[in-house]
């Protein structure tokens, strides 16, 4: 088979997806790297229909591969993941609206276009975590402990476009990063980046068959193949914290040669696969991905949780 990788400046160096496009490689097939952050793009003749089996992305938040993948969907190539459901999650906010209009777990998300009109959210709602509503990798994610705090950390937020505030919930300090890949679900366990501790090291966990099955929900209500799900074990359940399309897999057994099969499985399907949960429970029945609201609601309402 025959691929193009879209990969930002951000992952030139980073085993994944590096690590992909060798053993695919090593299989046999031709893969072609194309990095949109470094080079100059002729548009107009930037997809070339039909001559690549499948497109796949891995991007920075912003990025401009989205919109050379966005653009080989147009012109009907096989996109890994499918260039509207990286929409769906990149822009948090969005996601949030998107989630709880399907019933998934997710904390309460207020969304504003500057940091001033955080100060309208009520006190009872503190602690709170904001976080830029493309954010990644845990940029400028701040935990807000009152509204004078909230006073110190506008001048911060100034610059960052649209922010999501989320009312925080105690835990562990640890939460649950659930990968999916290949219609399997593999769980770790990290330290929170509100709760940094270097005696923490991330490491592989039983998947409960709770949180299995939410976090292939989530699958199937983003119309993501190849994502992970931040789940926060909070005192009234796990809360959907986060989740992103093309993950690191760190953890992951064979993460390579596991996403490798996963983007052929998809390249020769020439559509989504449908997520399930590696669980004992079976996963709940793939769903169509949701008509995206023209506008999104300030104010999702949903159960306490810690955004990261």
């Amino acid at each position: 088979m025959r691929l193009c990788f879209l990969v930002e400046e951000h992952y030139r160096h980073d085993g994944m997806p590096n690590e992909v496009i060798g053993q695919l490689t090593a299989w046999g097939h031709q893969v072609d790297v194309l990095r949109p952050g470094g080079s100059l793009l002729r548009m107009s003749e930037a997809v070339d229909a039909g001559a690549h089996d499948a497109w796949v992305l891995k991007t920075v938040s912003g990025g401009p591969g989205l919109t050379l993948l966005e653009a080989a969907a147009a012109a009907g190539m096989t996109t890994v993941n499918d260039a509207r459901s990286i929409r769906g999650v990149r822009d948090k906010a969005l996601a949030a609206a998107i989630g709880r209009g399907r019933g998934l777990p997710l904390p309460t998300t207020y969304a504003v276009a500057c940091p001033e009109l955080l100060r309208e959210i009520a006190a009872a709602e503190y602690p709170l975590v904001v976080k830029p509503a493309d954010g990644s990798s845990g940029r400028a994610v701040r935990l807000v402990s009152s509204p004078e705090q909230l006073e110190t950390v506008l001048p911060l937020l100034a610059g960052e476009g649209m922010l999501i505030a989320q009312p925080y919930v105690p835990n562990s300090g640890t939460d649950i990063k659930v990968y999916g890949v290949g219609g399997e679900l593999f769980a770790t366990e990290r330290c929170s980046p509100l709760h940094p501790d270097p005696s923490v090291r991330e490491r592989r966990v039983p998947l409960s068959a709770e949180v299995a099955a939410i976090a292939a929900r989530v699958g199937a209500v983003y119309g993501l193949d190849l994502y992970g799900v931040d789940v926060l074990l909070g005192p009234d359940g796990p809360v959907v914290v986060d989740v992103n399309d093309f993950p690191s897999f760190r953890q992951v057994p064979d993460a390579a040669a596991r996403v490798a099969r996963a983007v052929l499985e998809l390249a020769r399907a020439g559509a989504p696969a449908q997520p399930q949960a590696a669980s004992p429970q079976p996963a709940p029945a793939a769903l169509p991905f949701p008509t995206l609201p023209l506008s999104i609601p300030v104010q999702v309402s949903a159960g306490a949780g810690e955004s990261i």
